[in-house]
């Protein structure tokens, strides 16, 4: 007979209970290869014949950090969630010799990464639910009732019922989902079993209304495509009442362009809108036959030519920093439109500013060096400039890079946005202070936000991690070899988090 421990979790994502188990567990000194979790209505494991110990739960000294991933990544639907986060508390509590009290800070350890992952899997779903759940009105003998039908890939609707309740607080409705269903009645949470699309309500009155708003608020000198299917996975299209507008209003995009043009109206301020939460959807029935959503992007203009044109309106702005004029010529962004990573760094170099090409320099091929053996593929990769312009100081025949100031990234910041919602990447990985201020509009030391990933309030997924020239200032060798492998490291995580 076999010496496990069979644990059952009342719920899937059940923080509570798990730690109030993990925490009587470590007072028995189970370790993690003897427990087997599962959750109510599972099937039995190998050692669901043993009964939990009966011990009084430990009071163990945990980093936070990992307390609050662990909330998080318990929602992921990882069947071996359990098992890691408990392995991983064995890990830091009991590991020998003394335990390994600072398992967190081990950017390359496995089971950290693995949870990196699942945490930040956990948060993209949620952030999904916020933008793209809708409710449809029903009439009851109580009053009007919203209902709404979701599919989260994790764990995750409980958890997030709180923001909803914020946002809808004097409304009685219900959100249904597979596995689970909230129901709000004004005053009281209640969850209940999950359901099928078929429970949800048709289309309500509200929805028209709703499609004539969006289609009056639509700019089509906006429309981003990219950005758009890179926030919008297909599998949210037919949820959305405003996607069936998508595709009359994109058809009608260069037309109304036109327009706009030619009555003196400027096309595009230059500054980042926030990204359109907004899918096309196919005109023809969810339930083609092919099985297939069609892409209807196609309609819209070459992302490349626009790119360019970017790049020609910044070259003849008459109101560049007055430094910018020493410059030999604008260096420009260069990479495959669609590249999942877009890498962004401070200005241009001597060497760049020569050539009129990006990362070419000595920081440039460093880059190139660690790229490739981080796996990335260079070439598919698109690289540019938080600044555009070589900011140098004249010394006799050298020209000393000047870093650039605050005013200096804030003129090219909406320049870079724009850039980047046309290149349409999937991350982008600022490298160094500079290109993170410029991305984020605000300071943040990068020992603090190094190697995670940060989502701003506008939907942009940002991994920092330093610049390459840092490398090439260290003192000794002893430290670039640190470093170096360290920033390898970084652009791996990346390359992982893409995928």
């Amino acid at each position: 007979m076999s010496d496990g421990i069979g644990i059952l979790l009342p719920g899937p994502a059940d923080f509570g209970a798990w730690r109030l188990q993990a925490r009587r567990l470590l007072a028995a000194g189970v370790p993690p290869e003897r427990v087997d979790w599962r959750v109510a209505g599972e099937s039995p494991g190998l050692f669901a014949g043993a009964p939990p110990p009966d011990a009084a739960p430990v009071t163990a000294s945990v980093p936070r950090s990992f307390m609050e991933m662990a909330e998080i990544g318990i929602r992921h639907r990882d069947p071996e969630r359990f098992a890691l986060l408990y392995r991983m508390l064995w890990r830091i509590v009991q590991g020998e010799p003394q335990g390994e009290r600072n398992l967190m800070q081990v950017a390359t350890d496995a089971d950290v990464v693995r949870l990196q992952g699942m945490t930040k899997a956990v948060r993209r779903d949620a952030h999904k639910m916020h933008a793209f759940l809708r409710f449809r009105a029903i009439e009851t003998e109580a009053g009007p009732k919203y209902v709404a039908w979701f599919e989260p890939e994790h764990h995750i609707l409980e958890a997030e019922t709180g923001f909803f309740i914020r946002r809808f607080a004097g409304l009685r409705w219900s959100i249904l989902t597979p596995a689970a269903s909230a129901h709000w009645d004004g005053e009281t949470l209640r969850m209940g079993p999950g359901g099928s699309r078929r429970d949800a309500p048709p289309e309500d009155a509200h929805e028209e209304l709703w499609r004539a708003y969006y289609a009056s608020i639509f700019n089509p000198a906006r429309l981003k495509p990219a950005a758009m299917r890179a926030e919008m996975p297909v599998k949210y299209w037919k949820n959305l009442p405003e996607a069936r507008e998508i595709p009359r209003l994109m058809a009608e995009a260069p037309r109304r362009v036109a327009e706009m043009v030619e009555r003196g109206a400027t096309p595009a301020a230059p500054r980042r809108q926030r990204s359109l939460h907004v899918p096309a959807q196919p005109a023809a029935p969810a339930d083609d036959s092919s099985g297939m959503a069609p892409d209807l992007f196609s309609q819209v203009e070459d992302p490349a030519a626009a790119l360019a044109a970017l790049k020609a309106e910044i070259e003849r702005r008459n109101d560049l920093p007055p430094w910018a004029a020493a410059a030999t010529q604008i260096v420009f962004g260069e990479g495959p439109v669609g590249a999942p990573l877009l890498f962004v760094g401070e200005q241009p170099g001597d060497e760049e500013d020569l050539a009129g090409k990006p990362f070419v320099g000595p920081a440039g091929r460093l880059f190139n060096r660690a790229a490739e053996e981080a796996g990335i593929d260079r070439p598919m990769a698109y690289v540019t400039n938080a600044v555009k312009h070589f900011k140098f100081k004249p010394t006799g025949r050298r020209r000393l890079h000047q870093s650039p100031d605050a005013g200096d990234i804030a003129y090219y910041r909406p320049f870079l946005k724009r850039e980047i919602e046309l290149a349409g990447p999937r991350l982008v990985v600022s490298l160094g202070a500079t290109a993170l201020k410029s991305l984020t509009g605000k300071p943040l030391a990068i020992t603090k936000v190094r190697g995670e990933t940060i989502e701003t309030p506008d939907g942009l997924r940002i991994f920092p991690t330093v610049h390459p020239s840092y490398l090439l200032r260290l003192p000794d060798a002893d430290s670039k070899a640190r470093e170096y492998d360290r920033f390898v490291a970084d652009l791996k995580a990346a390359q992982r988090e893409v995928r």
